[in-house]
């Protein structure tokens, strides 16, 4: 895959900004490459408090939906939330469940098996709640493209509130103009409906179904400050949905990292404590990669079930049992995703996928909920739109797709539309159903449509600041905690110096996969770094710019003349008790 490194240039009178709010200049610049730019908008930034949280009431249909379900309550009817089986859709049923439950409702909850029931809401569980005497039914993360479904619940006499972030399906006329679909229930909660006025449209669905509550415990007598006992969650769901960390979001997961040092739910504190961290630890990248993979874990191989009673289970032993086996899951996962990913890369390079704009990759025996995830890795490698799909047991195919900014994946397939029997998402991801005979002409049109250039296919590295190693103290590395949470929007800083000196290096590790080095960039001293990538392709790229003997002698211990350009990670090593700044190699040329 190409890179090219960009040094981002945007201009403001940094020493000002530092001035004003006793910043670093450096931290003023990383702040302005974010586009904030103003004081009220960078004090905002900075600030990131309960005064950033936009009015729920702004949301279309919240208070509709609001006194539908305080008139429910009060009459004692029974409302039924049917989730999803991602981290966003369990967060979002605990939030609703455990909101309606505080206000006195008679509520229990049912979250799809992705195998057999697929994605939302469904007849067969319309058909099944009327049985069970449901009167209400509210969906939380699913619902906007299920127009045909919520007519039958309400042909059936059952009245039905749509809580949602996804995109709103529309189809495109002759005049090309969108005609969008909103589904007829009582009640529609998602800020992406054009006519909603919420000025923040990137929530999750666990934030969407969290603004409810709020205002249902207004309308109920709850005081509102109860409902963020359950931030944590929307933060969590947030980060695991990889929504933008801007606005609205960032404040979220800001105040939900907060509360979650602080938690005294069971089952969250027994995934942390499984997983070997303190709750003091937890970052927005432990609940990314180490605690939302749990979650989604249960989801892909047994029943996101088992997730959703970990975080309703009252009691720690029982809880830590539950996480136990969640990461015993998440593990049996990390296995069979390699498995896929080495058939994928395989297929892709020995059938010519790769010179495709968008890869369409077929892996039938693939177990269908792990599909994403691939995709997700083969764009790393590609830096293309992949769509990986595999047989499902209805006999038909399933599969998801991982975009590139460049690659508006739902409206794409809209183009492909007639050739799915199912299909939705956001820019970035999808997830669709077909018929098998459909494959090879799905792969064509994506492809057909697609106007994609070689230069959409370069991964852009934009390096915040050009900053020599001897600038870099621990006191301005946790300044830099007042630019987290980082995530998707709001990424870490990039930062990068040229022709850095390596005077020593080992390979280390039990399984031999950290490179350790010691760097000087020539402007007053020396510094530790370490490399956790392809260790061979490093010294490889070391060998091809020197020699062998000289990489040889290098890690022996013996400086060479050997310089190569880097962007980094500065970083505290706290190693047995004892503080040293050190850098984490990132990119290298």
């Amino acid at each position: 895959m190409k890179e090219q490194w960009f040094v981002t240039t945007k201009r403001a009178d940094f020493q000002a900004i530092a001035a004003k709010f006793g910043i670093d200049q450096v931290t003023a610049r990383i702040i302005r490459n974010r586009e904030i730019i103003g004081e009220a908008a960078i004090a905002s930034y900075l600030d990131s408090s309960t005064r950033q949280l936009h009015d729920p009431h702004l949301l279309k249909d919240v208070d509709k939906g609001a006194a539908i379900l305080a008139e429910k309550i009060a009459s004692g009817k029974k409302i039924r939330i049917i989730g999803d089986y991602d981290i966003d859709g369990v967060n979002a049923s605990y939030i609703l469940i455990t909101g309606l439950r505080q206000c006195g409702a008679y509520a229990d909850h049912v979250i799809p098996d992705r195998v057999h029931d697929g994605y939302g809401i469904n007849c067969s569980m319309i058909t099944k709640a009327l049985a069970d005497g449901i009167d209400t039914i509210v969906t939380c993360d699913n619902g906007i493209s299920a127009a045909q479904e919520i007519a039958f619940a309400k042909q059936s006499g059952m009245d039905v509130i749509v809580t949602d972030h996804h995109e709103v399906p529309f189809t495109v006329g002759e005049d090309g103009q969108k005609s969008y679909h909103v589904p007829d229930a009582d009640a529609v909660v998602n800020p992406k409906q054009a006519d909603c006025p919420y000025p923040y449209k990137g929530l999750c669905g666990a934030a969407v179904a969290w603004k409810l509550v709020q205002v249902l415990y207004e309308r109920m007598g709850v005081p509102v400050e109860k409902s963020f006992e359950m931030i944590a969650h929307a933060a969590f769901a947030t980060v695991g949905d990889v929504m933008d960390l801007t606005g609205e979001n960032r404040t979220i997961v800001k105040l939900g990292l907060q509360a979650i040092h602080q938690t005294d739910n069971p089952g969250l504190s027994a995934l942390i404590q499984q997983n070997g961290m303190e709750k003091e630890q937890v970052k927005s990248w432990h609940f990314g990669f180490v605690l939302g993979p749990c979650i989604n874990a249960s989801g892909r191989l047994d029943t996101a079930k088992r997730s959703l009673q970990l975080l309703m289970e009252p009691s720690l032993e029982k809880a830590s049992q539950l996480a136990r086996e969640l990461v015993e899951l998440n593990d049996r996962r990390k296995s069979l995703t390699l498995e896929g990913l080495e058939e994928a890369k395989r297929l892709i390079e020995s059938e010519g996928l790769s010179n495709d704009p968008v890869i369409v990759v077929y892996l039938p025996q693939c177990h269908e909920s792990l599909a994403g995830i691939i995709a997700g890795r083969i764009r790393e490698l590609y830096h293309k739109p992949v769509f990986v799909l595999t047989d499902a047991e209805d006999g038909g195919v399933k599969g998801s797709g991982r975009s590139i900014e460049a690659y508006s994946m739902y409206e794409e397939m809209s183009k492909c539309s007639a050739l799915m029997t199912k299909f939705g998402g956001h820019p970035m991801a999808a997830g669709l159903s077909m018929e098998k005979e459909n494959v090879d002409r799905f792969r064509r049109d994506l492809n057909a449509y697609a106007t994609l250039t070689p230069e959409d296919f370069i991964e852009k590295i934009h390096i915040d600041v050009p900053m020599p190693l001897s600038y870099i103290t621990t006191k301005l590395i946790r300044e830099f905690e007042c630019l987290e949470p980082f995530g998707k929007g709001n990424e870490k800083p990039v930062f990068a110096v040229r022709d850095v000196h390596p005077l020593r290096a080992s390979v280390v590790g039990k399984n031999k996969n950290v490179l350790r080095m010691v760097l000087d960039d020539g402007a007053g001293g020396s510094m530790d770094a370490v490399y956790f990538g392809d260790i061979e392709a490093f010294l490889a790229f070391l060998r091809e710019k020197a020699s062998g003997a000289q990489v040889d002698a290098l890690l022996r211990g013996a400086p060479q003349g050997i310089r190569f350009s880097m962007t980094y990670d500065p970083s505290i090593d706290d190693y047995l008790g004892r503080e040293r700044v050190q850098v984490v190699i990132r990119h290298y040329c």
